[in-house]
Formats: C-alpha cells, sequence, structure tokens
C-alpha cells in the first residue's frame, strides 16, 4: 500500500495519542478509583429538522459523561421513513500543551466511523483532526464530511470567551466538500452560554452539482437546560436546506 500524505497524518496523530496515553497510564491508574467514584452526567436533547424537500425528520439523543469518558445512543427518523440507531463513544486526554479527542461511532446499516482531533497549544492554540469511516450510509447530524481532515486555530485568550476559526475538508472521496466554521463562545455568568457557529460550504453534491452555501447554529445554555436554532443550506451536501430546533437539559 503506498503511505499517501493523507495516511501519513492519520498514523502521526494516532501514534502521538498511543505514546502520550502510555506516558500517562500511570498516572491514570493511580486516579482510576477517583474516576469511578464521579457521578455521571446525562445530556438530553431532542431534535426536529425541518426540510424545504418536505423529508421533515426527528432525533434524540443520550449522552452519559464521566470524567474524560463519554458514551451516546441515537435515534434518527425521517418522513420517508429511514430510521438510523447509533452508538458511539469519546475520550478526552489532556497532556497540558496538547489535548485529544479520540471518538468512534457504530450506525445500523453497518456504520464505522472514528476519528482523532487535536488541540496544540496554550490558550491560543492549533486545530489539527482527521476522520474516517467504512463509507456505509451515514445520516450525518453535524454535517461536515466524515472522511475529512480538519485544520484550524482557536484561543481562550479574552476572558470569558473562546473563539475557534476552522475547515473540514473531504481528502478521501474527491467531492470538493468543504465547510469553513467561525465559532463565538461567550459565557457571561456560571449560569449562561452563548455559542454562535457561523459556517460556509462548498464542493459537490450528489448530481454532481457544484453549490455554495452558509449556515449560522445559535444556542443558549441557561444552567441545566438549552435551546438551538439552526439553519443550514445544502445541508448534509444534499439539494435542500434544514431549520432545526433543538432543546435539551443535563442531568
Amino acid at each position: 500500500m503506498m503511505i499517501t500524505p493523507r495516511i501519513s497524518l492519520f498514523i502521526l496523530l494516532s501514534s502521538i495519542a498511543l505514546l502520550q496515553c502510555a506516558v500517562a497510564y500511570s498516572a491514570e491508574e493511580q486516579e482510576k478509583f477517583v474516576e469511578q467514584e464521579k457521578k455521571i452526567e446525562y445530556k438530553l436533547t431532542p431534535s426536529y429538522y425541518s426540510s424545504t424537500d418536505g423529508n421533515n425528520a426527528s432525533d434524540i439523543n443520550l449522552r452519559g459523561s464521566v470524567g474524560q469518558h463519554t458514551v451516546w445512543l441515537g435515534i434518527y427518523s425521517d418522513k420517508n421513513n429511514y430510521h438510523q440507531e447509533r452508538v458511539g463513544y469519546e475520550n478526552r486526554l489532556d497532556f497540558g500543551l496538547t489535548r485529544w479527542v479520540l471518538s468512534a461511532q457504530l450506525a445500523s446499516g453497518g456504520f464505522i466511523g472514528g476519528s482523532v482531533t487535536t488541540e496544540i497549544g496554550g490558550d491560543t492554540f492549533g486545530i489539527l483532526g482527521i476522520g474516517r469511516t467504512n463509507l456505509r450510509d451515514y445520516y450525518n447530524l453535524n454535517f461536515d464530511p466524515n472522511d475529512a481532515i480538519t485544520i484550524g486555530i482557536g484561543t481562550r485568550a479574552i476572558a470569558k470567551t473562546e473563539l475557534s476559526f476552522f475547515q473540514v475538508r473531504d481528502d478521501r472521496l474527491d467531492t470538493q466538500q468543504q465547510v469553513t466554521h467561525f465559532v463565538w463562545r461567550f459565557k457571561p455568568s456560571e449560569s449562561q452560554r452563548i455559542t454562535i457557529d457561523t459556517s460556509y460550504k462548498s464542493g459537490l453534491i450528489s448530481d454532481n452539482k457544484f453549490i455554495k452555501g452558509y449556515g449560522l447554529s445559535i444556542t443558549y445554555d441557561y444552567h441545566s437546560y438549552f435551546v438551538r436554532i439552526a439553519k443550514d443550506q445544502y445541508a448534509n451536501f444534499n439539494d435542500s436546506d434544514l431549520t432545526r430546533l433543538s432543546v435539551g437539559m443535563r442531568f
């Protein structure tokens, strides 16, 4: 097999993550009993999707987190009788100047996917990631390409604020699909948070039509509750627009 730059990037990220996991293993072993005593924190998110093609949909997602570990279950269903159940796992690792997110997901229909994402730096940091799937059918709820690389920058140097600018770009299927995000998170108080995600996309959709579109998502958190409204043109690189409404709670 030829080792391409894309494969090399995946190998590099995975190797660094495994190396740092090994270095931190003994410290994690010492803390494992404390970790087990932590309470599981849940997040429940029901969502409704209104589509311009009439294929409206709903989704319900339940996440459970304890320490650095998160597991989620979800069920998606649309008006055209497409259903998909999914389960996933995420592990967050903090090594000071590098912070990693390792993720894996399974879904009905035989879908398998995974990703590695890292922040490199302190208050101001670089963002680098890669995702891969087995190319089975999957309704992607984040609307970014799954088989893609992520490159960007971010900062937490501003009080109560986090800014990030990054691009998710298909590097496997020759679709030219890419989504560029600018995300602003602002925490005016301990009990409130506002998140605004603006995005611009371009690339080929199923009929080889080249499209350009925009997206906007606004989320407001208050104590344990949150509401999100979003608008996506050519959502999931299909020839329709979506309006999404999500409400939820943490408990």
